[in-house]
C-alpha cells in the first residue's frame, strides 16, 4: 500500500440547477488530476443548493439515476482518480425525507462506500439564519470505514464534525484519514471551522480533509464560508483554498506522519473507562429568620 499521495479538494459555488454543478465539478476534476491529484474530493451538497424545502426534494434524484453521482463516476473513469462525492441528495422510493450522502469512487468508476449523514444541522443563528435539516432529511444511523489504495478513509459530513466522539471511534477503528465535506455558514465558519477542524486532526491523529462550499449560491441565496482544507495529524494547515472563489488546492499527503503523530502523542492508546458522571450538591444554608 502507497503511503504517499496527492489530494485535491474542489471548492464549489452550486446553484440550484445540477447541470451548472455538474459542468463546473467535471471541469475542476480534470485540472486536479492534472496538476497531480490522485484523490479527489467534492464537498457537501455537491449536486445543487435548493431555493427552499420544497425545491430541493423536488429536485432530489434516486441513486440509479442521479445526474451529480454518474458524472462523478465517470470523471473517475477518465482521470483514473478516486473520488468522493462529498453530499448529493437522494431519494429512497417510499420516502418523504431524503438521505444527505457522500460516496467514495473507486479509479474505475466503482462505488466503494457511501454514507449518510448522521447529526442534522437544526439551530437559529443570530442574524436570522435558521436551518432545519431534519425537516428535510433522514439521518444515518451507522458509521463508515472505508479502504482506499493509501489507508483507510472515515467519511463524515459537515454538522457531524462537532461531535468529536464519532472521530475517536473512526480512529479507533482503524481510520487514517478523515473526510469531512461542508456547506458550513458563514458566521459559524468565521468562529469555529479552523479550529473544529485541526482538533479533529490532533484528538486523532489522523489526515483530515474537509472540502467545502463557498460564495452566494445563486437560486437560493445561501451564504457559505469556503475555506476547504487539508490537514497533517499534528494539525498543521497543508492547504487550504480561502474563503473567495471556487476552483481547488492540491496537498502532498504522507500516511508516514500518521504514525509519527501518534508516537509522539499516542492519546489513542490512554482512553479509559470512568464511573457515571455524579452532580455533588453543595449544602445551602437557609437564611436566619
Amino acid at each position: 500500500m502507497a503511503t504517499t499521495f496527492k489530494a485535491g479538494l474542489i471548492q464549489t459555488n452550486v446553484s440550484n440547477e445540477m447541470a451548472e454543478n455538474v459542468a463546473f465539478v467535471r471541469e475542476q476534476t480534470r485540472l486536479a488530476r492534472d496538476a497531480g491529484a490522485d484523490f479527489i474530493m467534492t464537498p457537501e451538497n455537491t449536486g445543487l443548493i435548493g431555493a427552499n424545502r420544497a425545491e430541493t426534494l423536488e429536485k432530489a434524484q434516486t441513486e440509479e439515476s442521479h445526474g451529480m453521482l454518474a458524472a462523478c463516476r465517470a470523471s473517475a473513469r477518465e482521470t483514473g482518480a478516486w473520488f468522493l462525492l462529498g453530499g448529493i441528495h437522494v431519494r429512497i422510493e417510499g420516502e418523504e425525507q431524503i438521505r444527505n450522502r457522500s460516496y467514495l469512487i473507486d479509479s474505475s468508476g466503482g462505488i466503494v462506500a457511501s454514507y449518510d449523514k448522521i447529526h442534522m444541522f437544526d439551530v437559529r443563528l443570530t442574524g436570522g439564519e435558521n436551518y432545519f435539516e431534519s425537516a428535510t432529511f433522514k439521518p444515518g444511523d451507522r458509521a463508515v470505514l472505508a479502504e482506499t489504495p493509501w489507508g483507510v478513509l472515515g467519511m463524515t459530513i459537515c454538522y457531524d464534525l462537532r461531535f468529536p466522539y464519532l472521530y475517536r471511534e473512526l480512529a479507533h477503528a482503524g481510520a487514517t484519514m478523515l473526510a469531512i465535506p461542508s456547506s458550513f455558514t458563514v458566521p459559524t465558519g468565521q468562529a469555529h471551522w479552523h479550529t473544529i477542524l485541526r482538533s479533529r486532526a490532533i484528538e486523532t491523529g489522523c489526515f483530515v480533509f474537509a472540502p467545502a462550499q463557498v460564495g452566494t449560491h445563486k437560486g437560493s441565496n445561501r451564504k457559505t464560508y469556503g475555506h476547504s482544507i487539508a490537514i497533517a495529524p499534528w494539525g498543521e494547515v497543508l492547504a487550504d483554498a480561502g474563503g473567495e472563489k471556487a476552483g481547488f488546492v492540491v496537498a502532498e499527503i504522507d500516511l508516514a506522519k500518521v504514525e509519527e503523530a501518534r508516537k509522539m502523542v499516542p492519546s489513542l492508546q490512554h482512553d479509559r473507562k470512568y464511573a457515571a458522571t455524579v452532580l455533588h450538591k453543595a449544602a445551602v444554608a437557609k437564611a436566619a429568620e
